[in-house]
């Protein structure tokens, strides 16, 4: 959270390099995938939904003050947005793609890519980056990065880290990583 991951990606999609936004197809997801919408509904009732439209808030104020509870949704919606990536990188005739995901280690599926990225950014600036960005709390914000492996678990996993802190040149190490990428063609 508040890394810096979309606006990286962003970089690459200028490179003509097709990137799948993990978090974002989940959401949608959430909303068009039967059989998620049922489990959401069986697993935390059918008032998470209203109209059809999930209430995000409701649902948010269950899973992140419940860590079983969240582990649960998260039990339904990965499955879901794994198909979706399968599906979609069958799709692309890219040299190669991104996913571009906030629990990526924490769900496993690193475990389905080429190479992992670590984007990291001082904890400080992070926290700065969300409360701009979605109008929340910082002690909202650190209960749910509380709920996500600290940097140090992550830089043992990542084979690229990219130092997103505002003090390194930040397009030098992107256009390394693309270089480096299409090198594997």
């Amino acid at each position: 959270m508040g890394s810096g991951k979309t606006t990286i990606c962003r970089f690459f999609e200028l490179q003509k390099i097709p990137v799948f936004y993990a978090d974002t197809q989940a959401k949608e997801i959430m909303h068009r995938d039967e059989q998620l919408i049922y489990g959401i509904k069986h697993a935390f009732g059918n008032e998470m939904y209203s109209g059809g439209i999930l209430q995000k808030s409701k649902l948010a104020a269950v899973v992140f003050n419940d860590e079983e509870k969240l582990k649960l949704l998260n039990s339904l919606v990965h499955p879901a947005v794994f198909r979706a990536f399968d599906n979609w990188v069958e799709q692309q005739k890219a040299p190669y793609v991104l996913k571009e995901a906030a629990l990526l280690f924490e769900s496993g599926s690193y475990r389905d890519c080429k190479y992992t990225i670590l984007v990291k950014s001082p904890h400080t600036l992070k926290i700065s980056r969300i409360m701009e960005r979605d109008s929340i709390s910082e002690s909202e914000i650190i209960k749910r990065m509380d709920k996500q492996l600290p940097d140090e678990e992550k830089e043992r996993l990542a084979d690229f880290i990219i130092h997103n802190n505002e003090q390194e040149l930040l397009i030098p190490q992107l256009l390394a990583l693309h270089q480096e990428f299409l090198k594997e063609r």
